[in-house]
């Protein structure tokens, strides 16, 4: 059933409110806000709610409510939303919890959720299990409790699972324009990408922040990826779950690089949504976005009247994809004429206080450094203590700014080191006149990387559907390594020459066919240098006869292949299939430095060579592999040839293969190739 549009919801005329004490405050908060249309209250006894007649039920109503707030029991709340879905109303938040979340306490939670979504039918609700949302652009609220929202003309809209998360960000005090808050709860028919989609549609909403506990619907979440990058409306994310690593049963080191996280991390950069880490950093960055928009570039200045915090300054984009672009010598003449000659110009610049107070030689000196092409310019100022201090010289400060701005067409924030130093007032101000107000140097720095990252995302190509999540059924086998890597071979890697052999006197046979030195690996065992099941570097007839005969006892057969020569570099390459996402691509140092040097990129599937050249670029592992100090190299784009052809058969196998693991795929010296030394894979039959 085709689900009816969100817009009568979450911007209503009507707002229809059941229940007692939370409906109550639901009217209260609407009134609080300013909201200009009809309220009806809906209860079996009451005669009046805060001045409006109560309502008896559903069908008594003057007509079918743009939005209602059900704020009763579990089983009641199904019956309500069912009579609101057949009298046409435009959508309901379910307050009531006791469902799907509260399986552990409540045997039939998950069924009753079931049927409460099929009593919604084609009308849109928003929970169950949430408090609801606020627009704060039209005063329209279904929310129980108290908030920090003011009435705004526009702004940024923030989503989240958390009620309590939200009521939290809805009192920050650091000039952030709310525009829409939302909760979102069970998500049982309408998720936060469902909503984040129908705000992104207002055009007073300049960005979008998602609090995400889980994915839940990814092609919702890519959906919103592509909206927002059709009507160039940024979107970040703060997705929780660092902590968790993917300890699933497995048989390749795949699985531990291929972390739930480090997948999230890999989905939400291929889409260009924005990944925040901490509550401060998603409002600073929406401060960023909501005055800025993505920045063209990850190249900023700073400016402060202390060495101090331009160490500060330095040392905090340590690690962050932003560049303190050295000054261009056009800059230097008019820099030097307004600071002086005791000044040390550079980037981050210390202006020392010789121009503190002057309003024409700072707007000079500021002019003089935003002229130089960054896509941000920051000026470092923590503003007074109101109640003890003389603000005047800091807004001489601030107008400066604002005048050099004006003046070069720059991108200008100021920033304050500790968010108390930034009163929500001048925050304000700030805002109206186009600068960025920032508080905190770590969350600023995060924020100008996070818009540049987004603005580099746009610009690449869009990028293909993941690969659907769904398998056939069948029972699930691991193919011998003689037997993966024959169909990597076929898939166009390259793998050594083996044969294989069912006793050791075979096994010797083989070896002398093939040319020494050989390897010999037991086949049937997953762990083989767990449990001796390999044996490298035998240079004689003999020595392969005395090795099977040693691993027979665990060996259900033996491959036999050529030694492959010292590598440049051992890489792993593997997929692993995430339950919400599917098939992921795994990259990193292969070898024994798969977990010692935790050095690897997850590639979302399908992928293109570009996205393989780009995100491999980025391991540490390259260095070897392009050659390092003096040793010879390999090339990249061989490299990347060798993961595209692995990524092309799990593409192609997807339905049934569950893992694959190649470790080590060695790189050698690139008239020789890249060369997969080991595989597994597990698949359904």
């Amino acid at each position: 059933m085709t689900q009816r549009s969100l817009d009568r919801l979450i911007r209503p005329r009507t707002i229809a409110v059941f229940g007692g004490r939370e409906a109550r405050r639901v009217i209260e908060q609407c009134d609080l806000m300013g909201f200009a249309g009809e309220i009806w209250p809906v209860h079996p006894t009451q005669e009046s709610v805060l001045g409006r007649r109560c309502y008896r039920s559903v069908a008594e109503l003057p007509d079918a409510p743009d939005a209602a707030f059900v704020g009763v029991n579990r089983t009641l709340t199904v019956d309500i939303v069912r009579n609101l879905s057949e009298r046409g109303a435009g959508g309901a938040v379910c307050y009531a919890s006791g469902f799907s979340e509260a399986v552990a306490e409540l045997a039939d939670g998950a069924d009753l959720q079931r049927v409460l979504v099929e009593a919604a039918g084609s009308m849109p609700i928003v929970g169950p299990n949430c408090y609801g949302m606020i627009n704060g652009l039209d005063g329209a609220l279904l929310w129980p409790d108290q908030h920090g929202i003011v009435r705004s003309e526009r702004g940024v809209a923030i989503l989240t699972q958390s009620s309590n998360i939200a009521i939290n960000l809805s009192m920050q005090r650091r000039g952030l324009p709310i525009s829409y808050l939302m909760t979102a709860g069970n998500q049982a028919q309408t998720g936060l990408s469902d909503l984040a989609q129908a705000v992104l549609a207002d055009p007073r909403v300049t960005a979008v922040g998602l609090h995400i506990e889980g994915f839940g619907d990814i092609r919702a979440l890519e959906a919103l990826a592509m909206r927002a990058r059709d009507l160039k409306k940024p979107v970040v994310a703060l997705k929780v779950g660092k902590s968790e690593q993917a300890q699933r049963a497995t048989v390749s080191h795949t699985a531990s690089l291929a972390g739930s996280d480090a997948v999230a991390d890999a989905v939400l950069n291929r889409l260009g949504i924005g990944r925040v880490t901490t509550l401060p950093e998603l409002i600073e960055t929406l401060k960023l976005l909501h005055v800025a928009g993505p920045l063209e570039s990850n190249a900023i200045s700073s400016m402060s009247c202390s060495g101090g915090e331009a160490s500060l300054m330095a040392d905090a984009a340590v690690g962050l994809n932003v560049e303190f672009r050295a000054l261009k010598a056009e800059q230097l003449p008019a820099l030097r004429a307004s600071l002086g000659q005791m000044v040390t110009l550079s980037n981050p610049l210390d202006y020392h206080t010789f121009v503190w107070g002057d309003l024409e030689r700072q707007t000079e000196a500021f002019s003089a450094m935003f002229a130089g092409g960054y896509a941000l310019n920051l000026l470092v100022l923590d503003f007074p203590r109101e109640d003890r201090c003389d603000g005047a010289d800091w807004m001489i400060t601030v107008s400066a700014v604002a005048a050099a701005a004006r003046q070069t067409g720059s991108r200008a924030g100021i920033l304050a080191t500790l968010p108390e130093n930034m009163p929500e007032a001048i925050a304000q101000q700030l805002i109206e006149a186009g600068i960025v107000p920032l508080c905190g140097i770590s969350e600023a720095l995060a924020a100008a990387d996070i818009a540049s990252g987004i603005a580099d995302a746009w610009e690449r190509p869009q990028p293909l559907p993941l690969l659907s999540t769904r398998t056939e059924a069948g029972e699930m086998e691991t193919l011998s390594e003689a037997a993966a890597k024959a169909e990597l071979a076929a898939a166009g890697l390259i793998v050594p020459r083996g044969k294989t052999a069912a006793t050791a006197s075979e096994a010797a046979d083989c070896a002398e066919q093939l040319g020494f030195p050989v390897a010999l690996k037991a086949l049937g065992v997953e762990h083989k240098s767990d449990v001796g099941a390999v044996k490298l570097n035998l240079w004689d007839r003999n020595g392969v006869r005395d090795a099977a005969e040693s691993m027979s006892h665990v060996a259900r057969g033996f491959l036999v292949e050529r030694m492959v020569d010292r590598p440049l570099a051992e890489l792993i390459v593997g997929a692993v299939r995430d339950p919400v996402v599917g098939l992921t691509l795994t990259v990193g140092a292969g070898g024994i430095l798969v977990e010692l040097l935790e050095d690897s990129v997850v590639l979302p599937l399908p992928v293109t060579k570009a996205e393989v050249m780009d995100r491999i670029s980025r391991l540490k592992v390259r260095k070897l592999i392009e050659g390092y100090r003096g040793n010879a190299g390999s090339s990249l784009e061989m490299v990347a040839d060798a993961v595209v052809s692995t990524a092309e058969y799990v593409v192609k196998n997807a339905a049934r293969l569950e893992e694959l693991d190649i470790n080590p795929l060695m790189v050698l010296p690139e008239s020789r190739g890249v060369v997969a030394a080991d595989a597994l894979i597990r698949r359904r039959r």
